[in-house]
């Protein structure tokens, strides 16, 4: 089992970053990275975490999270292979808990099996303490809770919907966008877990890595902070098979295998919590063995009055890339926005044209199909290989299990996600199987209504 990255880490090339308080100076040949300036922390959200007994491990939780995020972003992957060796020093309240074996070992296990890197991180005490954000008081269910994070995504939308259903108040939502659980600015909310409670910004550096990795851990510790002040057992991750699984089981070129949604990674976040909070939570995948197009028919059919599927986003461009006229649209093309189209259409939904810049995927030519008065519509460029991508990554998995070649790979995904999740090799096979031959189904169904001279028909049957 794949534990850490690939390649000799005497080779990787090192990023140092060293995260201080105001005033204090950074370490010779490492980066500054200063709470405050690079590492922001919003008040208002940072109270909807704190809102019992200031409790300092969850402030330095975040400004771990924070500043992994920073480490992941400011250092380009080689060209040539994956990995880089990271070497981090974080101030934190208590040294002795945060440099204990288990839970160093347990935070350094989890780092390095998501995002295929050697992480190296020191802990050091702080030099004066956090102050504590002012408590609020929220309103908490007196039973047992259960944590989902909730997004502006299709699954998350669909599956915190579902779980509603079926656990009532005792069910929180973690917000892991900027805005509000209800669309709204989080400013005078009082409800828990309402907003990120802190930003990254890289200054003059800026991003230069978009593999973004370090999200899963992002996303991870939110959930599992709130499950642990909540005092709840479970935290219900909202992803179907193929974005949890398909992201292993088809890997993009040379990269390493995407884990950030998989149970795999969810069983070390599992282990860190545990040694860190001295609270045990699960991670749950309800939805492991379906497709996203039957966890909207499921969300359809179970919550007919819940008609605000169609406003959540997939696309993972930004504004200034898939904007026309003032309103940003989503592309429409990349893998994510290529599998929401197709569950649309598999569970016989329907969107508006102008949700999408590429307006008309049954275009012979693949600039044929963005909008009218859409400027970048050319075959090259990032928005192009994306799309290229996003093609012919479904169309991969719709074939992974008829090919011989895989079988190792298939094999290697059953006997790992049967151990984690407690089940016998042979239903975990049977799932498996049955997962991909609905999303083989669906994906020829898709492609096969854009007519056989569109561009994507095209692209998946070898072209262009």
């Amino acid at each position: 089992m794949k534990e850490t990255a690939p390649g000799n880490a005497a080779e990787l090339p090192i990023h140092r970053v060293d995260v201080v308080e105001p005033g204090v100076p950074e370490l010779e040949h490492h980066i500054r990275c200063q709470i405050g300036e690079n590492l922001q922390f919003d008040t208002a959200g940072l109270a909807t975490y704190c809102f019992a007994n200031w409790d300092a491990r969850v402030f330095d939780a975040f400004v771990l999270a924070a500043a992994i995020q920073f480490c992941d972003h400011t250092k380009a992957r080689p060209s040539v292979r994956w990995g880089r060796k990271i070497i981090l020093r974080v101030p934190i309240h208590d040294p002795v808990r945060w440099r204990s074996a288990a839970v160093s070992e347990a935070l350094h296990r989890a780092l390095d099996f998501l995002t295929g890197d050697r992480w190296h991180i020191e802990f050091v005490a702080r030099k004066r303490p956090e102050d504590p954000p002012p408590q609020l008081n929220l309103s908490l269910p007196n039973s047992e809770s259960i944590i989902i994070p909730f997004s502006d995504g299709l699954d998350s939308r669909a599956v915190a919907g579902l779980a509603e259903r079926k656990h009532g108040h005792k069910l929180i939502r973690v917000r892991l966008g900027s805005r509000s659980l209800n669309g709204h600015p989080t400013k005078g909310e009082r409800v828990p877990f309402a907003s990120v409670p802190y930003r990254v910004r890289f200054g003059r550096r800026r991003s230069v890595e978009s593999s973004a990795r370090s999200r899963g851990f992002k996303f991870a510790l939110l959930s599992g902070v709130a499950a642990y002040l909540s005092h709840a057992r479970q935290v219900i991750m909202p992803e179907s098979g193929q974005g949890a699984l398909g992201p292993t089981l088809v890997p993009v070129g040379q990269a390493y295998e995407d884990y950030r949604n998989h149970p795999l990674f969810a069983d070390r976040m599992e282990a860190f919590l545990s040694a860190l909070f001295d609270h045990d939570v699960r991670y749950v995948y309800p939805r492991l063995w379906y497709t996203k197009a039957e966890t909207l028919a499921a969300f359809t059919a179970e919550c007919p009055d819940e008609t605000n599927w169609a406003l959540t986003r997939s696309c993972w461009q930004g504004q200034r890339h898939v904007s026309l006229f003032g309103r940003w649209r989503q592309c429409g093309i990349c893998a994510a926005c290529l599998l929401r189209r197709m569950s649309v259409h598999a569970m016989g939904g329907a969107e508006e044209r102008a949700t999408y810049i590429w307006e008309d995927l049954s275009a012979i030519r693949y600039e044929d199909g963005a909008a009218a008065g859409f400027k970048n519509t050319r075959p090259q460029g990032a928005l192009y290989e994306y799309a290229i991508a996003g093609t012919l990554y479904l169309d991969h998995l719709a074939t992974l299990q008829h090919s011989p070649a895989n079988q190792v790979q298939l094999d290697r995904q059953v006997f790992q996600l049967s151990r984690s999740l407690g089940v016998s090799e042979q239903k975990t096979q049977r799932k498996l199987e049955r997962l991909l031959a609905q999303h083989a189904r669906e994906w020829k169904d898709f492609v096969g209504s854009l007519g056989p001279s569109s561009f994507v028909a095209q692209w998946a049957s070898g072209g262009p």
